[in-house]
């Protein structure tokens, strides 16, 4: 077939150009220097000019025309991969190339200008920037709107199909409803931090912690490594390059821990997609919500728990002695578990968390429904940060800044972790049936629980939606109840 020929040669430039992107952003996030990445900006634009002259070639969206109305004929992935990249060239039709070309470029030169901000807790640094990425979000909902996608649900779908508005409020408003009064009252009275968290926490011996970790968690170092940013994240391409960041604070032991479980829970979903998938447009993670269910889960249900930490505590201890001298296992646990309204998303206990994402929720609500301007966020921000927690952020740092997200122009994103966090815990209901999660644990790896996620969700990667890889894996649809059940049976003992 002439038609699938000259897709699958045109498909291997365009995933060219995705491993550049990866590259380039891994760079600019971890060793590049902030005049070096404005500096390069201008490239980064031209190259997205390129690859959109690829998805936007009239000969490859006529193959691709032409193999969706035979897709029959196709294997089951190829169906689903056509079927998903018929729309993304229709979209990137829609959208001028120059602008394309010019938020990559804007983006680019922001993101050092935000690290600055961020770092100087000066909101007004950043704020032109920002505003240049809102306006462009906002004509982006105008470009991409369809008759059953219209505004922020444009956004929305980009990074969870299937999901909008009405699904999210729905969602949210459950949380809102059964979970916003159980969280006042548990964060009431927060238990005091303990003394010895007040102590210095070498950073050589952090990452020596986080490197056993990662083998721990069966992470195979041949394939990935591992780095600082100003904000953790994972980045890869394919199933044989998954990298991930941290960032160690000397006066935080835990911090750098559960953004090293998170990010290689995210880094396993990445290793084990079917490696067939490689190369193609189907590989990865399947959303931004399925990505995010698995590195919340691995965070908070296998990493919070007494289960893991009765195996790897002493080593820990080993690592950090004098510090934890005199600290028990039960302890350590309970610290790690408390409760306590706070004002950074990442460092945000498992019941106070999606108060974190409403909050952006609302705010992206706002911003793209011109409602609220960019210059009055901050204001905005704290107005509503002290109406949700009780407590009003110092500085814009702990504020408005905290996310690199809007930097990067990802709005859509954020309501991604609230729904992953729910889908973490209806996948672990469905694994708890098949074999008992926290005695697996006691053979001092995630192993088990590695291979049951490998089969149930990572192996089929993007090749299929969502929400059907969500049924498969449990046999029911997304249901939020187990999220609250978790939660309050937990914070309730």
């Amino acid at each position: 077939m002439r038609e699938l020929e000259f897709y699958l040669a045109q498909r291997r430039k365009i995933a060219a150009f995705d491993y550049v992107d990866f590259l380039t952003e891994w760079d600019a996030q971890t060793d590049a220097a902030a005049g070096s990445i404005a500096a390069d900006s201008v490239y980064q634009a031209a190259l997205s000019e390129m690859k959109y002259r690829l998805t936007t070639d009239p000969e490859f969206e006529r193959c691709v025309n032409e193999l969706y109305l035979r897709r029959d004929r196709l294997d089951e992935a190829l169906r689903h991969e056509i079927e998903v990249v018929r729309r993304s060239v229709e979209d990137t039709k829609r959208i001028p190339m120059d602008e394309y070309a010019r938020i990559r470029e804007i983006t680019a030169k922001g993101y050092p200008v935000y690290v600055d901000a961020k770092k100087k807790g000066d909101f007004a640094l950043f704020r032109p920037y920002l505003e240049q990425i809102v306006d462009y979000n906002r004509k982006l909902t105008v470009w991409l709107e369809r008759p059953q996608l219209k505004g922020y649900d444009v956004l929305l779908d980009r990074y969870e199909p299937h999901y909008t508005q009405a699904k999210y409020d729905a969602f949210f408003n459950m949380l809102r409803d059964k979970l916003v009064p159980f969280v006042r009252e548990r964060t009431a009275h927060p238990t005091p931090v303990p003394q010895w968290t007040r102590q210095r926490f070498d950073k050589a011996k952090q990452r020596e912690f986080c490197e056993y970790i990662r083998d721990v968690m069966c992470f195979d170092k041949n394939f990935g490594i591992m780095k600082e940013s100003e904000h953790p994240f994972t980045s890869g391409i394919g199933t044989d390059d998954v990298r991930i960041t941290t960032h160690y604070y000397e006066n935080d032991l835990v911090s750098s821990i559960f953004s090293v479980i998170h990010e290689t829970g995210h880094a396993t979903y990445e290793r084990q997609c079917d490696p067939a998938l490689n190369g193609t447009l189907s590989g990865g993670g399947a959303s931004l919500g399925m990505h995010e269910s698995q590195s919340r889960f691995y965070e908070n249900m296998i990493g919070r728990s007494r289960a893991f930490w009765a195996v790897h505590y002493p080593r820990l201890r080993q690592i950090f002695a004098p510090q934890l001298d005199g600290v028990g296992l039960d302890e350590f646990v309970a610290y790690i578990n408390r409760t306590e309204a706070s004002f950074i998303r990442t460092e945000a206990d498992e019941l106070t968390y999606p108060l974190h994402i409403m909050l952006r929720y609302e705010i992206e609500q706002q911003l793209i429904g011109g409602k609220l301007r960019v210059g009055d966020l901050p204001e905005y921000w704290n107005g509503k940060f002290t109406e949700y927690f009780g407590i009003t952020p110092p500085d814009d740092a702990a504020g408005v800044l905290q996310d690199v997200h809007w930097a990067y122009g990802d709005f859509g994103y954020f309501p991604t972790y609230a729904l992953g966090s729910a889908i973490a815990a209806q996948l672990y209901h469905a694994m708890s049936r098949d074999f008992d999660v926290e005695q697996s644990l006691a053979s001092g790896t995630t192993r088990e629980i590695n291979a049951w996620l490998g089969s149930h969700v990572h192996r089929y990667g993007a090749s299929k939606y969502p929400d059907e890889i969500l049924r498969l894996a449990t046999g029911e649809d997304f249901d939020p109840n187990y999220y609250v059940d978790y939660l309050i049976n937990k914070y309730s003992v």
